[in-house]
This record gives C-alpha cells, structure tokens and sequence, in this order.
C-alpha cells in the first residue's frame, strides 16, 4: 500500500478500482479528456447524476473502470465537497482518499494537508499516460463548491443566485506538495498586462510587475521579521514558462501539459534548490491583487513570510481566448554544500533522538552509506521516478557496494514531497516499516540523501547499515 503526498504517483493494475473518503462528504467525479474538458455534462458523476460510462457513484464510494470509460476519455478527477453544501472543509476532519483495486487490495491512501476555508477539493485523478493507467494524488481546493469546479471542467451549470463575491469572481486555491501553497481567482476582467510586455518578469530590473511584487512581499517579509528575498533570473524563468501552460490550457495545474512539474521547471532552469514553495493563481489584474490574495489564507502566507526562502520568481501571462490573468510565483533557498551537510546531519540528528527514546544507541554517520543515499536521491530526480529498485534493477545493497560500503547488512528509507528533516522524520515514524528500520537495534551507521526536483518536488534517503 503506498502513501501518497501530493503530486505523487503510481501505475495502476488493470480492472475497476473502488475509491472511497470516509467521513462527512460528497464523493464526485469528473470526466475528461486530454484538454481537460469535458466532452458534456453526462462527464460529471455526482449525487444527482451518479453513473457515466466506466464510472458509478454509489453514496461515498466511487467505482472507476479506466477501461470502459467513453471514447476519448483519458482523466477521471475525484472530487470532495462537504455533506452540508457551503461548509468550509476547514471545519470537518482531513479527508482520507482509499483506493482499492480488483479483489478488494488496498493500493493507495492520500490525506491531503487540512483545507481551511475551501469548500470543494480536487483529491486525486486517475490518467492515462501512454498504455499505463496512474493515479495522481492532487489536493486542489476551490471556495466556491461544486458549481465553480465544474465551471472550470466545461461542465455548464446554471444558477438562481450570485453567491460570488461582489465583482462576480469565484475565489480558488491549489495547495501542492513540497512546500506549495497557493490560491487565486477566477473571472476577474484580466485585459490589464502588469509589466505592459505580456506578463512576465525577468528578474533585477524586470518592470513594473517584478518590482511591485518584490515590494509587496518584503513588505510582509520585515513586518514578520523574516528576512528580504531577491529575484531571481532562473525562477523567473521558470515561473513564466509554467504560467505560459497553465494559460495555454485554461487551467490551473502543477503538472504541465509536456508532463513537467513546477519543481521539475525550477530545476530545468539551473536552480538547485533546498526548499521551494509555489503560488499558482488566475485572475488577480495586478501585483497588488495577487500579493493581497496570498496573504488572505494561513497557509498561503505561510508561503510569502517563510525565512528560509531566499529567492523569488514571479511572471503572469494571459489566457488568449478570455484574458484571464494566470500566475506564478515561486520561492526557493538554493541548495548549497554546506545546507546540504546541515540538513543530513539533522536527519540524523533527529533519527538519533527516536532510537535514544526507545532505549537504543545512536547511529554513526558513514560516508559510503552517505554517498549511496546521495545518488539515489539524485537519481529519483533526475529520472522521475520514486522506488527503491531504480530502473537498472538495483537495490539498496547493490548501491552500497558500489559506493565502498563494506555493511553486510542493509536497509533504506525512502520518502518524497516532505519540506523538512523533521517533516520527513516524522512521516518515516509514523510509517510500521520505516519506523522498523529507525529502531532496528541492530542498525549501526546511517548515510543520508536529499535531492530536490521530480514530480514531487523533494526526494529523501535513509541508508542504514550494520
């Protein structure tokens, strides 16, 4: 069974698969196909319309058949909206997406970070990528239920009642992994082009849009005490390449439509990074409304007032067909020797203090181990891919060996899209298997591994040896 983070993924076998969130909630589902539309309002499987070919909806229980999905067909997006409409998801428990596949096997379980005011998430999609049918954990949120995501799908729906905000928008928010957090709005009049050259900045220098929001958010950087970030030409670049997509398609997304993750942009760009973070939005017609959207959420401010971020990219491009506004802006500290150093030795550091409470003694750090965690961090990035078979058949004590290793006994950890070394310790913890592996008595030495990029955004290693 595999936990999922956001943006995580794995291939899924053949046959119906059962996905189910426990709890108060709506379970819906969305149709598509590669454009991300639907082809018409028979692709929306909800409570009121609970059946579309290869998909059935049977209380909060949602059967997929990828097989027997309508012609053309290539997405299938699960929805979760709270049982009482317009309740913010914040007040209800985290949902928990568990899906199962033929005979009843538990593949996967995703627990998206904890929504506030959202009251509709996009939970995870089921796509076809070539011959391979993947699931795709997500944690998209909108704040305007149903009606606005199915706006955004092609789905038409028709009200009585404006229940938007004053200016007829309709507010959303995406929250990604590896440190993202972000929201937006959709529908505002976006005719408006910030820096007058189609939207984006390029850096020191780079217009009215770069310096407005490197104004802004410093601004919100020193009233907080956090020191003030720089633009950076390599995050602006990446920033408006994945903007340019986003309005290409007319969708928000992390994932772009050539199959590239935001974080997989920042590191195309030359930017290794320790830790990053991201806003994607649409619609705000200014620096000021996008900055002012940021800080409106916990966790998006989050983002914006985080000191370890050092460098900034912003850029803004408009959908040619509406002139929505599409935004991103991206955060990042870059990744250096010595933060690398420092955040291995916290891991173990940390790692130390779990087997110190359980009575055990410590590990020593070993550099072979160290450089076989290194390169198999490094290497899940560089080929997108998240095992601990990498795809030339090695295993963990095959890396070992190759590195110098002389431990006859091996064992590895692996996690991704965690931000922290106490984010990643704690997940391993809270895991029987990796907890197994801190705590295994035996165990003498460990050697630690970090890398950031790939789909997920951050890819770390645990390498014990004995």
């Amino acid at each position: 069974m595999n936990e999922l983070v956001p943006g995580g993924n794995l291939p899924l076998p053949g046959g119906a698969l059962t996905l189910e969130v426990p709890g108060p909630f709506d379970v819906s589902a969305l149709v598509t196909d590669d454009s991300g539309t639907v082809r018409g309002d028979g692709d929306f499987v909800f409570y009121n319309q609970p059946a579309a070919p290869g998909a059935r909806l049977s209380g909060q229980t949602l059967t997929v058949d990828p097989n027997a999905l309508r012609a053309g067909a290539s997405r299938v997006t699960v929805v979760v909206s709270p049982a009482e409409p317009g309740t913010p998801l914040g007040r209800l428990p985290a949902p928990t997406l568990r899906v199962t596949g033929p005979g009843g096997r538990l593949l996967a379980r995703f627990t998206p970070s904890r929504p506030q005011r959202e009251t509709v998430l996009l939970l995870a999609e089921i796509y076809r990528r070539g011959t391979t049918w993947k699931l795709r954990a997500l944690g998209q949120g909108y704040a305007d239920g149903l009606a606005g995501i199915a706006r955004d799908f092609g789905v038409e729906v028709a009200e009585d009642t404006d229940t938007g905000p004053a200016h007829g928008s309709a507010l959303s928010s995406l929250s990604l992994g590896a440190g993202a957090r972000s929201g937006g709005t959709h529908g505002l009049p976006s005719a408006y082009r910030p820096d007058g050259t189609g939207g984006s900045a390029d850096g020191p220098g780079g217009g009215p849009l770069a310096d407005g929001f490197l104004a802004l958010v410093n601004s919100a950087r020193t009233a907080v005490g956090a020191p003030a970030v720089v633009l950076d030409r390599r995050l602006t670049a990446a920033a408006r390449a994945h903007a340019a997509d986003m309005a290409a398609r007319g969708r928000l997304g992390s994932e772009g439509a050539d199959g590239l993750s935001v974080h997989q942009r920042v590191t195309a760009a030359g930017y290794a990074y320790l830790t990053v973070g991201e806003h994607l939005v649409s619609g705000p017609r200014d620096a000021a409304e996008f900055v002012e959207y940021c800080l409106s959420g916990e966790r998006t401010q989050r983002t914006v007032r985080d000191p370890a971020f050092t460098g900034t990219g912003v850029a803004c491009v408009p959908d040619s067909r509406s002139g929505t506004l599409y935004w991103t802006a991206l955060w990042a500290s870059p990744l250096t020797p010595g933060a690398l150093a420092r955040t291995a030795a916290e891991v173990l550091a940390l790692t130390n203090a779990e087997r110190r409470a359980a009575g055990l003694p410590p590990l020593a750090e070993d550099p072979p181990l160290t450089r076989a965690a290194q390169a198999h961090s490094a290497d899940m990035v560089a080929r997108a891919f998240y095992s601990h078979t990498s795809p030339d058949g090695s295993e963990p004590w095959h890396r070992a060996a190759a590195a110098g290793s002389a431990r006859r006994t091996i064992g590895e950890n692996i996690a991704c899209g965690q931000r922290s070394a106490a984010e990643v310790v704690q997940g391993w913890m809270d895991s029987p298997g990796h907890r197994a592996n801190i705590l295994k008595p035996a165990f003498t030495h460990l050697g630690v591994g970090f890398a950031g990029g790939g789909p997920a955004g951050t890819y770390w290693t645990q390498l014990f040896g004995a």
